[in-house]
Parts: C-alpha cells; structure tokens; sequence
C-alpha cells in the first residue's frame, strides 16, 4: 500500500538528522518489530521509528492505567503503548475502516494484548461524545482536520495532571505558511491545526510542548479542568 500523504515525506527536521534517528536509536525487539517491518515493507502508514521510540519512553513513564487512542490503524502504537499496562490497566482505541480494524483485531491477538483492549468501530465523531470513562493518556493520530474538533472531548475524558499527545501537527511545516498559498485541498486541515495551536499554546489550564519529530507532536498536559466545549459551537 503506496502512502499518499506528500507530508509523510516532508521531515521538519535535517533528513540526515532524521536518518539518525531512524538508524541509531534503538530498534524494537519481538513481535512489534515485526509489525514495525511489516508496515514498511508495504508502505502502510504508522508513526515513524522516532516517534514510537519517544511514545514508548513517555508511556513507560507515566505507567497510564487507562489509555485512549483515536486512530488504531493496523494496531502497532496501540500494542506499543498496551504492552506497558499492568493486570487492570486498558486501552481503548477508534478506528473506522474495516481494513484496518480487521488486521489491528488480529495484530492485538498475536501480541497477546486482546484482552488489554477494547476496539471501538466506527467514526471518533460519533463514539468520542458517548465515552463516560476517564483516560490517563490519550493519543491522538487521525484525521488532521478533526484535532480541533475532538480536542473538547479528549479534555473531558482526561483526567486533570493527565496527557494528551497529538501527532502530525506541522504538515510538514506549512503550519506556518499563509492560508491563501496552502492548496485548496488541504486548506482546512491547515485552518484547524492552527486553530487547534492558538487554543492550546498558551491557556491557563494546560500546559503544553511541540516537539519536532515525525511530522511534529503536540503534548497536552491537563493542568485543571476547562469546559471547551464551546469549540463545538463555533464549528
């Protein structure tokens, strides 16, 4: 499968520092490198080396009991974030193409994580506004145009001292470019990212970082709790 997102290959760092990266940080062992390889070896899109080895230093960390996940693909983030949760700890993971839910249901299977995780099919927009648990750590890696819009949810579910980490938020650093010279196809999702930047860089109720890896991460850290809801208003 041929990834046809251009940003995928538009690193907002050096290439060669990428390549570095890529090459010298320490490689995955077991069944998830396996499933690392397979996702390349066939062009399915999966957060790159950096970013999981990042993913998995700061889910070790936090030893989250509960995890939410927007965005299962093929299963490899979820079963690197499951494979740090104890005997009572869960994930919960969207996603909304069959393709990728069946080879995800069957990836959590072979890592022996299935009873870790609960897969909820279907469209975020539709299951996000019905969850009534509350989430230690959320990951965030789908639709770029729907951050925004989802960002309320995620910071209802979120408990407060909780972390909300979002990927891919510079485009391939056209995030900083003018509206009018970003391609018509795409300018939404460069309206909402900014959108989604300007509500969360400076509120008083969290506190945030950007860290320029893959295509840029965004981490949220809920510092009390805030009603943002009116986002849903405004859209």
């Amino acid at each position: 499968m041929e990834n046809k997102n251009p940003m995928m290959r538009r690193p907002v760092v050096k290439e060669e520092l990428v390549d570095f990266m890529r090459q010298e940080l320490k490689p995955f062992s077991g069944k998830l490198a396996e499933l690392e390889a397979y996702a390349h070896e066939r062009g399915i899109p999966i957060i790159p080396h950096e970013t999981a080895v990042f993913l998995n230093m700061i889910v070790g960390l936090l030893q989250p009991q509960n995890i939410l996940e927007i965005g299962t693909a093929i299963g490899f983030s979820g079963s690197l974030m499951a494979q740090h949760l104890n005997e009572n700890g869960h994930l919960t993971t969207i996603d909304r193409f069959d393709i990728m839910i069946e080879r995800a249901k069957a990836n959590f299977d072979r890592m022996g994580l299935a009873d870790k995780v609960t897969l909820l099919e279907g469209d975020a927009a539709d299951i996000l506004p019905t969850l009534d648990q509350t989430f230690d750590f959320i990951f965030m890696d789908s639709a770029k145009a729907k951050y925004y819009e989802f960002l309320p949810y995620c910071m209802r579910q979120l408990k407060v001292g909780g972390v909300l980490m979002i990927d891919d938020v510079f485009q391939g650093g056209t995030i900083l470019e003018d509206e009018k010279d970003i391609p018509k196809r795409v300018r939404k999702i460069h309206r909402r990212l900014n959108q989604l930047m300007e509500t969360v860089l400076d509120h008083p109720a969290l506190e945030t970082s950007l860290i320029p890896l893959g295509d840029g991460l965004l981490m949220i850290k809920k510092q009390a709790e805030f009603d943002f809801s009116y986002i849903l208003d405004s859209l």
